[in-house]
């Protein structure tokens, strides 16, 4: 009966970045938002076996940009989820938003609803950064939208990216001040990258070196330190009590279940057998296809079980990101394999500056989290 969080996908934008390859598609006609909201409680009730009883600590509206959906919509839905599911009153309820489709009126509607945390996609507070990222706002309206959430919610969080076509260390810093400024609480902190299959893949632009993109990483890191935040995951930033439970919950591998076009589920389920599994579930990918597969009584696209040799690596994957590390225990209870499996490497990787090891905690040195790559790598095979 291990807690789980619920992830709800909206797969829709106003108009998809040229970095991006989330499962996100711009909004061509009218938003067929009655019939997916449809489609997200089939769905739910589909997936009620494997989440019955269990304590549902948080949920995150993804995307997209799920900012696009009335607030009624929004309060409808949680009304059935709440129906539905064991949802405390403490849960943490996060909607992911675009600046340039939230107001004043939509953003209280949305707090009504019963979001109380919204995570905003600023990027920049810099308008040549902004157009070069192809973004819909401009900096008035990610100030705006901030100052907002900041008026209407103690918990927020602000998106920024650094590493940007032409930005400078002195440009970087300035949209981190920018966001201090405003009383953000927590700051993720991403750094540009090329992914495939999208239009930046195909034609890149210029970039920062390796070098300045890893200064502006420190810069920023070391600037939010000294204004009293935690770097408590790769990406991630906050102020004491104000870090995402919902991020955290994957970090360190629970339970979650996914619903929405091409969502991920990781559910810890008894087979047929009564033996205990890591179960991975994704939904139908395309929105057509979600909403016709759902409605036939299908939502699953792909399942599958994780085989017992492969949860280690999954496990690290998640729990290494996390500046804490994680307990030999936590390892134990989530993967359902004994400790011992990964002692032999993990003594390798703290002889190699990688990790700190002791007997309560595993957690990545400031080397091993600046190498988390090359550090995951020793434990693939």
């Amino acid at each position: 009966m291990t807690p789980a969080s619920l992830y709800i996908h909206i797969p829709w934008c106003v108009r998809k970045c040229p970095y991006c390859d989330f499962n996100s598609h711009a909004v061509r006609d009218a938003l067929p938002e009655t019939a997916y909201l449809a489609a997200l409680v089939a769905d739910l009730e589909f997936a009620l076996p494997l989440v019955k009883g269990r304590a549902i600590t948080s949920i995150f509206f993804g995307g997209g940009t799920p900012s696009l959906f009335s607030p009624d919509g929004i309060a409808r839905l949680l009304t059935d989820i709440a129906d539905r599911l064991n949802l405390p009153p403490t849960a943490e309820i996060t909607l992911e938003a675009n600046p340039g489709t939230v107001e004043t009126d939509k953003l209280i509607a949305f707090r009504a609803a019963g979001i109380n945390r919204v995570s905003l996609g600023i990027q920049s507070f810099n308008n040549t950064h902004l157009f070069a990222l192809g973004r819909i706002h401009d900096r008035d309206e990610a100030l705006r939208a901030a100052t907002l959430a900041a008026r209407h919610f103690e918990r927020f969080n602000l998106d920024l990216m650094y590493g940007l076509p032409n930005q400078t260390l002195t440009d970087a810093l300035a949209d981190v001040e920018t966001a201090l400024e405003i009383g953000a609480p927590h700051l993720s902190c991403y750094q540009l990258t090329l992914e495939p299959n999208t239009p930046f893949a195909a034609q890149p632009p210029t970039l920062p070196d390796d070098d300045l993109c890893a200064d502006m990483g420190e810069a920023i890191e070391t600037r939010l330190t000294s204004a009293g935040f935690t770097h408590y995951e790769t990406s991630a930033f906050a102020r004491p009590d104000f870090q995402c439970e919902h991020n955290l919950n994957y970090w360190r591998f629970g339970d979650y279940l996914g619903i929405g076009a091409g969502a991920h589920s990781k559910l810890t389920v008894k087979d047929a057998d009564g033996a205990i599994q890591t179960l991975r579930q994704m939904r139908w990918k395309s929105p057509d296809a979600y909403l016709r597969q759902t409605a036939a009584g299908n939502p699953i696209q792909e399942a599958h079980s994780v085989p017992a040799e492969q949860r280690p690596f999954e496990f690290l994957m998640n729990a290494l990101r996390l500046s804490e590390g994680f307990s030999p225990a936590l390892f134990a209870s989530r993967t359902r394999l004994p400790f011992s499996v990964l002692q032999a490497k993990l003594t390798n990787a703290a002889r190699d500056g990688l990790l700190d090891i002791s007997d309560e905690r595993i957690a990545p040195t400031p080397q091993g989290r600046r190498f988390l790559n090359r550090l995951l790598e020793r434990f693939l095979d």
